[in-house]
């Protein structure tokens, strides 16, 4: 099985200004002179991290990350305000123009993975390749999954204490609740929704991997404001329409796509990934039959390594 690439240090790093506010973080690691790749992290919210870079031969890849608007290291962290999926798709195409690439491998996963067909569906004609991991399509059956009658049978117990962080009168519609407490003056009661909303993606996302006494005891001004942009594009869907991405899979047809997805996901269930699939069926479909949500394990690396070095072999 392949492993992940020895650890490396970006050889070169810049904030992009934008026509807002926002300062978006850019880093590039590996071969000066290699194959383009942009790394899309999850989210909304989450930021990169040095392991990001793992994934490509840096011997053979320019690897780009970066922090979406209001993450990680961008400026100002957790803004809202000119903070859309359309923002970030014309920051990529800025970077991408201030790079001078002509085409670069997009790879993205859950809602990086997202982003990363909605950039590819308006730009089709820069993206050499595609590679997305733990397929969210952001539909309405998608959130009521995740935040209703869903998950939370999977993980009752979780669930519930979620519910119980929220005034009784938003018990049917949680993500109300969650943003009026959040954007409300009670910090007692914004720090307790905002642990029991962090539990609760926690234990969705990691599954058995989860370790509730491993989550914070104290509860941050930023990890509320990430919270809150969470919620930001959860309650303005995403910003854009119900199966939009499905709709436009037409655009990219032509573009070599390569779909991973761990049939133990329990947040974006399988049934999204081979949606997509059967909207691109020229797409390669991975099917993990032991991995989940998070791109940790060896079943999981395996497939995403083995995805990009095969595309650099294919490139090169």
């Amino acid at each position: 099985m392949k492993t992940l690439y020895p650890e490396l240090l970006p050889y070169h790093s810049f904030f992009l200004e934008t026509d807002s506010l926002h300062q978006v973080y850019v880093e590039l690691s590996g071969n000066p002179d290699g194959i383009p790749v942009i790394f899309l992290h999850g989210g909304p919210c989450s930021g990169t991290k040095p392991d990001h870079r793992r994934f490509f031969n840096p011997e053979k890849y320019r690897i780009i990350l970066f922090d979406q608007r209001g993450c990680g290291q961008s400026t100002p962290f957790g803004e809202l305000v000119n903070n859309s999926t359309q923002d970030l798709i014309d920051d990529m195409e800025a970077i991408r123009q201030r790079l001078g690439i002509h085409q670069w491998l997009v790879f993205g996963g859950s809602w990086g993975g997202a982003l990363a067909l909605l950039y590819a569906q308006q730009h089709p004609q820069v993206v050499s390749g595609l590679v997305i991991r733990a397929v969210f399509l952001a539909r309405h059956k998608d959130l009521a999954w995740f935040a209703g009658d869903g998950a939370g049978r999977i993980y009752p117990e979780t669930w519930q204490a979620l519910l119980a962080s929220l005034p009784s009168q938003y018990q049917d519609d949680f993500l109300a609740g969650l943003c009026d407490l959040l954007w409300g003056e009670d910090e007692t009661a914004k720090q307790q929704a905002t642990r029991a909303w962090m539990a609760w993606g926690a234990h969705v996302a990691l599954g058995n991997w989860y370790q509730p006494e491993k989550l914070p005891t104290l509860i941050t001004e930023q990890m509320v404001k990430q919270a809150k942009m969470e919620l930001h594009y959860a309650r303005n869907h995403y910003f854009f329409s119900e199966n939009q991405i499905l709709d436009n899979c037409p655009r990219i047809q032509n573009i070599p796509t390569v779909i991973i997805h761990g049939r133990q996901d329990l947040l974006c269930p399988l049934e999204a990934g081979m949606a997509l699939h059967q909207a691109l069926p020229d797409a390669e479909y991975i099917v993990l039959p032991n991995a989940g949500h998070i791109a940790q394990g060896a079943e999981m690396i395996d497939a995403l390594v083995t995805a990009t070095d095969d595309f650099a072999e294919n490139v090169l």
